[in-house]
């Protein structure tokens, strides 16, 4: 084949010329598509559309793998030639996709094109320096409230204080994850003005937080907090199951309004999240928004790279969001499909873009803060006064300042998080033979030629889950699911960083 699909395309593109149409010529590629288990069909479907209708004489062979997106982002940053040629991934995991050159830059009439037609924020998300790296494909990666209409009557949606009250006399569960995930309580922070702002050099490289939680303000906020967390209605989780468990009001996005939908029917109410009250002032509860992305492997065939983006630009178009959007109820970036009559009246939707105004756009976040924060909400609710609670931010600000003073070693150091050496349901006995709940400190581990392995066995039941990561960040972690015991015994764990591959070795 000649090399001459690029420049066709690429006048193609710029002059919308559609001589081409006629050409005897078919340009046939074999591709890997990695999206979403819940979308894998219906990208199936698209992809055959594109070959039935586009004019360029295109085909693809696909083959549509199902891989999460924060799989795909860990997998392509493993082996990127390995990688899918397309692959979906959250806006979080953009900054190390660049940087592991996992993401073709977009052509600038691609890039033109796609800033036009999708949402700005969207648009920033999938931008490094002056070029745009990957396609918008959603702008609902955010949260809300849904809640059962026969408990919590809507005259009282707007205040925390009415919903706990209205949750304690039936009987019923406030579910609003705020002891095990930052993302969810740092709700209460952005509800006073609170920041965390983090600054990266032009390695990536995290040098620097502006993070005012440890505040007059941080400290409102936390009490408003400890107000939910006290309450015998609450439950930390985010699940839109728990509804058929109990529970009158989640906190949760888009991806559960069709779970919810099932459990409570007609009786199902969405609404942007309430306010709390501290000291006679009402403060909104603020959240995070984000967004997805879909990237395009760079690629060695020019022919190739020009087709991808032709088709990658079609898989993010106005059509084929408003098919995610039916199918999944996936909230489109397309400025087009935002703005049809179906999106328009999609009550997740409606509520989702009435917190956008309390929403803070979420950047790039050192992996380790993930973990620090989230603990806030156990000390919040271990508090017994207002000073219990400022020790409470004293621990989390010192916790951020040591992020700063790491050593060398301690940033290449590979470490095991999770409930591998679990004594009891809630707590495991850490390396220092002090108590620690699941999922909050590291084990550590030794390296020896090339593979890195604890530095002790631990006895484990089945079921038993846990991540091997450096630096006690998230930011390279393995695997990209949790690993799973499946068979009891005592073990040691061992990782080889150059493929990823995380294994257990009996004692």
């Amino acid at each position: 084949m000649k090399k001459v699909l690029a420049l066709i395309l690429a006048v193609m593109m710029v002059f919308s010329v559609c001589a081409f149409a006629s050409a005897e010529e078919t340009y046939e590629f074999d591709i890997t598509v990695w999206v979403a288990e819940e979308i894998k069909d219906l990208t199936m479907k698209q992809i055959e559309d594109f070959n039935a209708n586009n004019e360029f004489g295109i085909k693809f062979n696909a083959t549509v793998e199902p891989v999460s997106e924060s799989e795909a982002a860990t997998n392509m940053i493993v082996d990127v030639e390995a990688g899918g040629d397309i692959f979906c991934f959250a806006q979080d995991q953009f900054a190390r996709l660049v940087q592991a050159g996992a993401l073709a830059k977009l052509s600038p009439e691609a890039a033109e094109a796609a800033g036009a037609a999708n949402t700005a924020g969207v648009v920033a998300a999938a931008t490094s320096g002056d070029a745009m790296y990957a396609f918008p494909l959603t702008a609902d990666n955010g949260y809300f409230m849904y809640y059962d209409k026969t408990v919590v009557p809507e005259e009282h949606i707007d205040s925390m204080e009415d919903i706990i009250a209205d949750c304690e006399a039936a009987g019923k569960f406030f579910s609003f994850e705020m002891e095990s995930s930052a993302w969810y309580l740092a709700s209460f922070f952005f509800a006073t003005g609170c920041e965390s702002e983090w600054t990266t050099d032009e390695d990536g490289e995290f040098i620097s937080v502006n993070d005012t939680f440890n505040s007059p303000n941080g400290l409102i906020a936390v009490k408003g907090m400890k107000k939910l967390v006290d309450s015998v209605s609450h439950n930390s989780s985010s699940a839109g199951s728990a509804f058929a468990s109990g529970s009158a009001v989640v906190v949760t996005g888009t991806w559960d309004y069709n779970t919810v939908l099932d459990i409570l029917g007609d009786n199902m109410g969405v609404a942007d999240l309430p306010c709390f009250t501290v000291d006679g002032v009402q403060y909104h509860l603020g959240s995070y928004n984000g967004c997805k992305l879909m990237g395009i492997k760079p690629q060695v065939d020019e022919d190739k790279a020009a087709a991808l983006e032709l088709l990658g630009e079609y898989l993010t178009g106005e059509q084929c969001q408003l098919e995610r959007f039916e199918e999944r109820s996936w909230g489109p970036a397309n400025l087009a499909a935002q703005g049809s009559e179906a999106v328009q009246a999609n009550p997740g939707l409606v509520a989702l873009n009435a917190q956008a105004p309390y929403s803070i756009p979420q950047g790039q976040i050192h992996g380790s803060w993930w973990d620090i924060a989230k603990v806030i909400g156990d000390d919040v609710k271990a508090a017994e006064d207002e000073a219990g609670l400022q020790t409470a931010l004293d621990n989390y600000t010192a916790k951020i300042a040591a992020l700063f003073t790491m050593t060398s070693d301690e940033k290449n150091a590979w470490t095991v998080i999770g409930t591998c050496n679990l004594t009891d349901g809630f707590f495991y006995t850490d390396y220092n033979n002090e108590t620690r709940s699941n999922w909050t400190d590291d084990i550590p581990m030794v390296e020896e030629d090339g593979i890195w392995k604890t530095t002790q066995a631990y006895e484990m039941e089945i079921g038993v889950e846990f991540k091997v990561r450096q630096g006690r960040s998230w930011d390279n972690a393995f695997p990209a699911d949790n690993f799973k015991v499946e068979e009891a015994g005592t073990y040691f764990i061992t990782l080889d960083p150059a493929t990823g591959a995380v294994e257990l070795v009996a004692e």
